[in-house]
């Protein structure tokens, strides 16, 4: 699969099937995020792989309720250490740096026919507590990763009806891109 494939496929699973993930894809996946780049090549990094159901299920209440959280059968967390460090361009560093990291995973997912959700609705200072996460430390994503209940693709039918009630659709190039100059 190439890349703008796996970035088609991709979307938000939010149903997982009652399955592990073999070892060697869970490695895959994590090897996709630590091999991102990063600002000044920092690396600052970190990524919680919550596998304990009990744990999970904790993680619910923290994510606003999303219990699809405790039915994946894993859940990554990631974390910056360094959340100090503004780039030139006014942006600070760890909030790109892990986005990227976890976007990278994301593709990796969809390679090995592993469904993940990027979760931006969670209490972070709970989660924080739940996973012994120092205070210092910045959440900047929660991630369920597994296999999709059904399909990704789904049937046709299934797809319009997604595509058109959670807003799946993305605008043509011509909406979103500019030459030369930004243009009203």
């Amino acid at each position: 699969m190439d890349v703008l494939e796996a970035i088609s496929k991709r979307k938000s699973v939010r149903a997982y099937a009652d399955k592990d993930i073999e070892k060697e894809k869970l490695f895959k996946v994590l090897e996709a995020g630590r091999l991102a780049p990063s600002a000044k090549n920092r690396q600052e990094w970190r990524f919680i792989v919550v596998k304990d159901r009990e744990t999970r299920r904790k993680l619910v209440p923290a994510c606003m309720g999303q219990r699809f959280i405790e039915q994946a059968p894993v859940t990554l967390v990631g974390c910056a250490v360094g959340t100090d460090y503004y780039m030139p361009c006014g942006q600070l560093a760890y909030t790109v740096d892990v986005s990227i990291a976890f976007s990278f995973m994301m593709l990796e997912a969809v390679e090995l026919g592993l469904g993940t959700c990027w979760l931006g609705a969670f209490h972070e200072d709970e989660v924080k507590e739940i996973l012994n996460i120092p205070d210092a430390m910045r959440v900047v994503v929660v991630m369920p990763l597994g296999y999709p209940a059904e399909s990704p693709g789904g049937s046709f039918i299934n797809s319009s009806i997604r595509m058109l009630a959670t807003g799946s659709y993305r605008k043509p190039l011509e909406d979103i891109v500019f030459w030369d100059s930004y243009k009203v």
